[in-house]
């Protein structure tokens, strides 16, 4: 696959960003699998996995900084707004709003194997775009993309209630009686990356709770997060304290 100049334009057009450097913008539509084609852009020389890892901490600087400034609750409740807003399927959901599954650039074998599952692929492009805007123009394009995109859905996603989930609630439990934080670390990913298969813990300090599989880590979080509820309210209702 090739995108022609018309392409680039057309997009750029939906997303209401120009780019200053185009480059910029191939490579954050560039999955790694695409590299390995033969009929591909020679132009490219880089996939968009290093974009993707810095859009991701700049998306999600900004929408905390939205959030720190626009509420007034707790820390617990803007945590799960922050999840809701930047977890995969809604930033997937976004990408596949501004047509990013139409010029994402794949190989052969990650198109074959999706299985009609783009969605991890095009939110993680995403994040790549966010990246390249961030290095083309700075902090302040990044934003008013961000605003225009994610944040808008935040009402609907407030009045729905589906910021609430298992880690919401686990955390407030054991905030509540623990006084500390959940972290959650990846214990393992295996597979290809259309079919890639994660394992991920949650812990009480350096306990750890549960485990709990996914297609994407934050999938992998929730299925922790949902085991880890049970056995918290078993021990409370039990008065054993003795997880931590």
């Amino acid at each position: 696959m090739l995108l022609s100049p018309k392409d680039l334009d057309q997009f750029q057009e939906r997303i209401n960003y120009k780019f200053l450097n185009l480059n910029l913008l191939k490579q954050s539509l560039t999955h790694r699998s695409y590299l390995n084609e033969k009929n591909r852009d020679y132009s490219i020389n880089e996939h968009n996995e290093r974009l993707e890892f810095l859009g991701d901490a700049v998306v999600e600087l900004i929408v905390t900084d939205y959030l720190y400034k626009n509420f007034s609750e707790a820390e617990g409740y803007l945590t799960s707004l922050r999840a809701a807003l930047v977890n995969y399927r809604n930033m997937g959901s976004i990408g596949f709003e501004i047509g990013l599954d139409k010029v994402l650039l794949l190989g052969r074998s990650e198109q074959n194997g999706s299985n009609g599952d783009s969605l991890p692929l095009v939110a993680n492009a995403l994040e790549a775009l966010i990246g390249a805007i961030y290095l083309d123009s700075g902090y302040e394009s990044c934003e008013i993309f961000t605003k225009n995109y994610l944040l808008k859905n935040l009402p609907d996603i407030i009045q729905a209630g589906t910021y609430r989930d298992s880690k919401s609630e686990f955390q407030e439990v054991v905030q509540k009686k623990f006084k500390v934080t959940p972290r959650y670390n990846v214990i393992s990913s295996i597979g290809k990356d259309h079919e890639k298969e994660f394992t991920s813990g949650v812990y009480i300090k350096d306990r750890l709770i549960a485990t709990g599989n996914g297609r994407s880590k934050q999938d992998a979080e929730t299925a922790a997060a949902q085991l880890a509820v049970k056995a918290i309210y078993e021990e409370l209702n039990n008065q054993q304290n003795t997880v931590i």
